[in-house]
């Protein structure tokens, strides 16, 4: 076999397996960081030993038994050195019995999951570890979704893994009265993963591809264990509305189609209707949250196959409590695309204008976006062109920029 497709096998799994992987090495041995460079370890045997050679039949079992064996060397020369490294040796020695005894390999994420959300670690950190330990991302791209700098999320997510180690905190789901501290970073980061599959539509992106099954897997095991946390079901609900909508968001040209042009005949019923179901288990409960009211949204734009249009109203009052409830900058720009439609462009500008003080925004795309198809609306179109040239700037996804190029050149000169 040729190198590159052996690299290409090797990032395939690795981007299928590296959660469940380090989950399942971390969980033995009490140790994040450790588990990390053990399969970082056996990823680049992989890449020196199966092109010269033919690859494996379990690609997932190769690299866990490798990993295993370079977390067992680790440990010895820790305790050369002095260190404690006796448990961890028998921890990840009962792992490879478990291994030989069921080849199956288990999937421990959700424990990962709420390791990374124990309380004892900053709050701040807990999503952005649970990213990094679940998908393998680096600290650039988890900085820029929670819009800090690479060096700083960088510095937070070695301390977060080095406290779990030092403190012994333990991998285990929490029972029921230790959730309200950890639930909301497991869910922040279930809908992360969702929301880096729901990036790629096309599925073009090898670290992308299969995200959004992966975060809708997560949330049905979530509810399975939590089936009355209202937030839970509300999530579901959330990534299932946003799902049932990925046929329809390019035309057969693979261009990009805004939510209010999408043919609603595409959008998966099914899906639509499990989510309604679900929400309206969770609004049954009685205790509202960010993501009930963020599927209550979708469900509002859902509603728009039925009737034919959409509920301005409706959508501009669940923004405004959204933005009541988290501060979120990006709430609060969809809040004033929302009062553009019922208001007239110069209503959303104002809201707009509210949210730029908020630096966080400087560069974000979606922002410059809203603003510049506002202020085209309200004639305003050499500001429009700036604000358009900006968000071009800021797009990665080809077929979106493309769109925005050619509201920019609707625009004349």
């Amino acid at each position: 076999m040729s190198s590159a497709p052996a690299a290409e096998l090797a990032e395939i799994v690795a981007r299928r397996s590296y959660g469940r992987l380090v989950a399942l090495l971390a969980a033995r041995s009490g140790d994040i960081a450790g588990a990390e460079d053990a399969l970082a370890d056996a990823f680049a045997a992989a890449l020196e030993h199966w092109p010269a050679g033919e690859v494996p039949a379990n690609p997932e079992a190769w690299l866990l038994t490798t990993a295993r064996r370079r977390q067992i060397d680790a440990a010895r020369r820790a305790r050369l050195r002095g260190e404690k490294a006796g448990e961890v040796i028998r921890q990840v020695e009962a792992l490879a019995e478990e291994q030989a005894q069921t080849p199956a390999i288990p999937d421990e994420r959700l424990r990962l999951m709420f390791t990374c959300a124990h309380p004892a670690l900053d709050a701040s950190v807990r999503a952005p570890l649970i990213l990094q330990t679940i998908l393998g991302f680096d600290a650039g791209a988890i900085a820029s979704a929670f819009l800090v700098s690479p060096a700083a999320m960088s510095q937070r997510l070695v301390r977060a893994k080095l406290k779990i180690k030092q403190a012994a905190i333990p991998f285990r789901i929490p029972e029921r009265d230790e959730l309200p501290g950890r639930l909301d970073a497991v869910l922040e980061a279930v809908y992360a993963v969702f929301s880096e599959g729901w990036a790629d539509p096309e599925g073009a992106q090898v670290r992308e591809r299969n995200l959004s099954t992966e975060g809708i897997w997560l949330g049905r095991l979530l509810v399975s264990l939590l089936p009355d946390e209202p937030e839970v079901l509300g999530l579901l609900s959330l990534m299932l509305h946003a799902e049932a909508r990925r046929g329809a968001r390019r035309d057969c040209m693979g261009d990009y189609i805004p939510l209010e042009q999408q043919d609603t005949g595409l959008w998966n019923a099914s899906l639509i209707e499990e989510a309604e179901s679900l929400l309206a288990t969770a609004g049954r409960i009685g205790r509202i949250g960010r993501y009930q009211l963020e599927a209550a949204l979708q469900s509002a734009h859902a509603h728009r196959r039925i009737c034919a249009t959409t509920d301005w109203a409706a959508i501009a009052t669940l923004y405004e409590a959204l933005v009541l409830l988290t501060a979120s900058p990006v709430a609060a720009i969809n809040r004033a695309v929302a009062l553009a439609r019922l208001a007239g462009p110069q209503a959303g500008l104002v809201a707009l204008d509210e949210v730029a003080i908020d630096k966080r925004i400087a560069d974000y795309q979606p922002y410059w976006a809203a603003r510049a198809d506002l202020l085209a609306r309200a004639a305003r179109p050499e500001e429009a062109r700036n604000a358009y040239s900006r968000a071009i700037g800021l797009e990665s996804d080809p077929a979106i920029r493309r769109y925005l190029q050619g509201r920019l050149a609707d625009l004349g000169e």
